[in-house]
């Protein structure tokens, strides 16, 4: 990150690490659709003993653990969508495509055709930034 980029997050508030932090977690959410769209945790089946339930033999509710996973992975992918959505209403798809997918403005701007200027793109991504710091405490 370049030192100019740093003082204008650092007019947020949003400290050098708190940055790579929250890159860190966008870049976690191709991780979470993957893990939400192809069911990648699945249910073990339950061993039957043929002893009685007692709290030194319970079994985990693997389906509970999976359905609370699931939920955590949804609420992960909304807080990210939809602040880049606040952030800016008409290019929140191209906010995610760069903070989350890690593509450069050039790529954006040649393959994904963006309607934006480079300052006016950063302004918006650094905003993203911000509001995601205000929503991930």
């Amino acid at each position: 990150m370049d030192k100019r980029r740093h003082g204008t997050l650092k007019k947020y508030g949003i400290s050098q690490k708190r940055y790579k932090e929250l890159k860190g977690f966008c870049e976690q959410y191709p991780e979470f659709l993957q893990e939400l769209r192809n069911d990648v945790i699945s249910p073990k089946t339950q061993v039957i003993t043929g002893m009685p339930f007692s709290k030194t033999n319970a079994k985990v509710d693997e389906t509970a653990n999976i359905a609370i996973r699931r939920a955590m992975m949804e609420e992960k992918v909304k807080l990210i969508e939809e602040t880049a959505q606040e952030a800016s209403p008409d290019l929140w798809e191209y906010i995610i495509k760069s903070a989350c997918y890690e593509q450069s403005f050039y790529y954006l701007q040649s393959v994904a055709e963006i309607p934006i200027s480079y300052s006016a793109f950063f302004d918006a991504r650094r905003y993203f930034f911000y509001l995601l710091d205000k929503r991930k405490m």
